[in-house]
């Protein structure tokens, strides 16, 4: 089975330090997350956009990505908005 790409850009509403600190808080959750090769996080302070491109495994990775707990705690969170979700081989 393939290598599976996926793209998450979503637009952010405080100043980019209180971002990055949130964001480091869980980038170890991120790191452990089965079957994900490795994540490049992106920013555009510019237009208040960040997001990540992931790579992982297999579509089956993707799909337990999606469904784990990290996803609600992500789209729950009132700093952040707009998502958009790609899926590539």
């Amino acid at each position: 089975m393939a290598h599976q790409v996926l793209q998450v850009n979503f637009k952010f509403n405080v100043p980019r330090a209180q971002f990055e600190d949130s964001a480091s808080s869980i980038a170890q959750a991120f790191a452990e997350v089965p079957g994900c090769v490795w994540k490049v996080w992106l920013m555009n302070e510019a237009e208040s956009e960040a997001g990540g491109i992931y790579l992982f495994a297999d579509e089956a990775a993707v799909e337990n990505y999606k469904a784990s707990p990290l996803i609600p705690a992500v789209l729950s969170n009132p700093a952040l908005s707009d998502f958009t979700v790609k899926q590539f081989e």
